[in-house]
């Protein structure tokens, strides 16, 4: 398509908006657009508002994690919690608190980090350990802090868990969360283990026996987490426990009714090049919807609410009264496929209507594409009376990943005499 007809699109589109309602709060309009776009507006019955190019394919950068949301959601369910399992193969002496053996870890927890190494030191403690002779052996595809690194991760993890090497960012990771949990018996202690040993990366030894196991928030607030920051590693690890791109690409064909073309999957995150049409992408949103809606839940549960939470679209759309009046994922790529943004999600206008949004552009600017989709999205709000915020009462993100689970493997450690 010529930038020409682009451009005269464009311009018909935004004759639509104005004249099907009195603006209550006018919006500047943005320079020319050059580039490549797609949109597709619904009203909630399906009704269309507005199209452009709707059935065209384009590179849907990190709006795809809401496909990736969608299928982790159908598969594991919102209530889903990782599991990091701690065993040993060692002996405990309770005088002394010494574990005469190796320490493992594993687990393939995304949300990892500081605190919960911490929280480990802290539940080993009560256990009545405090130093392990032999090493930390992590197992493959341990992560913490959002590393790739199964090492770094168990490097990171040693040093957290013994307070003369802990990291004072570690420190305070932990302490900001206690104290937002008001666990004031926590702060009144400062948990420790040291590991006289090395780190190691290697399966959990077939004669280790479990300790104890921590598990990790729910998958609904790890979500939100992740799709407010747009955290492509969290969404890439959760991709993994789904059998990763290719595995998810086929499980919305067949549950989406989508011909074998329709969606072109790279990595679960919306890095690199993937294809999918503003069609096709409300129709991943309506679903997640649908799934979300079962569960008593509602988009803003895992997607961030604009000028409201922290993250991606925490400074867009904050004029008021727009403020909390679009629930929306972002999408952005700088330099692939010249340049690639989307924003899709859902708008709510003051006469009470809720309406469906997929906003694609690729091959030019991103800040002019972002300011266009938030000038055609204010625009179709004041065509029916202006904006209205949407309920919603925000939680801080830190305390979405801080309800942590802790169970003991047994009410009193006695490891066996002999290896099993």
């Amino acid at each position: 398509m010529s930038r020409m007809k682009q451009l005269l699109l464009l311009s018909l589109l935004t004759l639509v908006f104005c004249s099907s309602g009195a603006a209550q709060d006018p919006v500047p309009s943005p320079t020319p657009l050059y580039g490549l776009q797609g949109v597709l507006i619904e009203t909630l019955d399906g009704k269309v508002v507005s199209a452009q190019n709707e059935t065209e394919q384009f590179n849907p950068a990190s709006t795809l994690k809401l496909a990736t949301a969608l299928v982790a959601l159908r598969t594991l369910g919102p209530e889903h919690r990782f599991a990091t399992g701690v065993w040993t193969d060692g002996v405990l002496d309770k005088n002394t608190g010494v574990l005469t053996g190796n320490l493992y870890i594993s687990g393939r927890d995304p949300s990892f980090h500081y605190e919960h190494g911490v929280l480990l030191a802290r539940e080993l403690n009560k256990l009545g350990i405090k130093q392990v002779t032999g090493d930390l052996i992590v197992a493959p595809g341990f992560t913490m802090n959002f590393s790739g690194s199964a090492k770094r991760s168990g490097e990171r993890l040693y040093d957290t868990l013994d307070t003369a090497r802990r990291p004072a960012e570690a420190m305070r990771a932990w302490n900001y969360e206690r104290t937002l949990l008001n666990d004031k018996a926590s702060l009144e202690t400062v948990p420790s283990l040291a590991v006289m040993g090395a780190v190691v990366v290697e399966p959990v030894a077939p004669t280790a026996k479990l300790l104890l196991t921590q598990r990790s928030s729910k998958l609904i607030d790890i979500l939100k987490v992740l799709l407010c920051y747009s955290n492509n590693f969290m969404a890439e690890r959760i991709g993994e426990a789904l059998g990763g791109p290719e595995s998810v690409r086929q499980r919305l064909t067949t549950q989406l009714g989508l011909g074998p073309d329709e969606i072109r999957v790279a990595s679960l995150s919306g890095l690199g090049v993937n294809r999918i049409s503003p069609r096709v992408m409300m129709k991943i949103y309506r679903e997640l919807r649908v799934e979300l809606k079962k569960h008593g839940l509602t988009p803003a549960a895992i997607m961030p609410v604009a000028g409201v939470d922290p993250g991606t679209l925490e400074d867009r759309f904050t004029g008021m009264p727009w403020r909390g009046s679009v629930i929306a994922k972002t999408g952005t790529l700088v330099r692939t496929d010249g340049g690639a943004s989307s924003l899709v999600g859902q708008m709510r206008a003051a006469n009470g209507e809720i309406l469906l949004f997929v906003i694609m552009n690729q091959r030019g600017s991103v800040w002019r594409f972002r300011e266009n989709q938030d000038y055609l999205v204010m625009l179709v709000q004041n065509s029916r009376g202006g904006p209205k915020a949407f309920e919603y009462k925000p939680l801080m993100l830190t305390m979405q990943l801080s309800h942590t689970e802790s169970t003991v493997a047994s009410e009193e450690y006695e490891p066996p005499s002999q290896p099993n």
